[in-house]
């Protein structure tokens, strides 16, 4: 019996640390795919046809500075949050439309970021998230 509890608590346990990256803002968490090298920070979400609500993908930069985002390729309209090196709110672009022009807009931030979160469109309004707000990154 003692054997199986055993067995019971460390597949609880692994199934817990396969979860993967997340973060939490507005009292929600979110699992996240992570863009940290050039390449990944270049794809992005291009190409996807959905997004599941309770996702986005995070960027992480080694500085922090003004950054800007646009939506080339990107088939689903995206909230995009900059946050500062404290984890800070400190611009958002809000309901960006997918682009199916050779031009697209670019959505910069209004301050220096390093961490650039995106989420489906909406989720900021819906959890009434503002400027100012702090944002915790799980990694593990």
């Amino acid at each position: 019996m003692r054997f199986l509890l055993c067995i019971l608590v460390f597949v609880t346990c692994t199934a817990c640390a396969l979860d993967g990256p997340s973060v939490e803002i507005g009292g929600k968490q979110f699992s996240v795919e992570l863009a940290q090298t050039r390449e990944e920070q270049a794809l992005g979400l291009m190409y996807r046809l959905e997004m599941p609500t309770s996702h986005g993908m995070l960027f992480i930069f080694p500085t922090e500075q003004p950054r800007s985002f646009w939506m080339k390729n990107t088939r689903i309209p995206l909230d995009i949050l900059y946050f500062d090196g404290q984890l800070k709110l400190v611009s958002v672009a809000l309901d960006t439309p997918p682009c199916k022009i050779s031009r697209c807009p670019s959505y910069p931030s209004n301050a220096p970021a390093r961490y650039v979160l995106e989420l489906n469109a909406g989720k900021v309004s819906e959890l009434g998230v503002k400027l100012g707000d702090r944002l915790t990154i799980k990694l593990d």
